[in-house]
């Protein structure tokens, strides 16, 4: 991963403000999907209005996407609108395969390029349709 991404999750009472679409992507982007999958479960079940999430504090731009990605991603299949912050949000500059078994299996790499959600892949994000479904 770029060692412009953050290692680590910001806290409440770091310096800037903490968004959660801003810490499920410095998980994702750190390659941390359990914990990615466990903040988006705990966003879930607290029943946000995604419109209402702010924006990233970060000027990282891969985090940014990310963030929206993600954001628009949850927000639509909750029907919600996604915050008018995500329309303006840029791509990745190079595909993001976020199963690490995508990097060595073409045949799970073409399924997935074709099946991603389109909020992730209009960001060059690519991921199985299911991918941080609620269970």
């Amino acid at each position: 991963m770029s060692s412009r991404c953050s290692s680590r999750l910001r806290r409440p009472g770091d310096a800037g403000t903490v968004s959660t679409a801003e810490n499920i992507a410095t998980a994702i982007l750190t390659n941390d999907p359990l914990i990615a999958r466990s903040l988006v479960q705990d966003w879930l079940r607290s029943a946000p209005v995604f419109a209402d999430e702010p924006p990233p504090a970060t000027t990282d731009l891969r985090v940014r996407a990310v963030a929206a990605a993600v954001v628009e991603l949850l927000a639509e299949r909750a029907g919600q609108p996604a915050p008018h912050w995500t329309a303006t949000e840029g791509c990745l500059t190079s595909p993001l395969f976020l199963v690490d078994a995508a990097q060595h299996s073409p045949k799970l790499r073409a399924r997935i390029e074709r099946e991603s959600p389109a909020p992730l892949r209009k960001r060059n994000l690519f991921a199985p349709a299911s991918y941080l479904e609620q269970r």
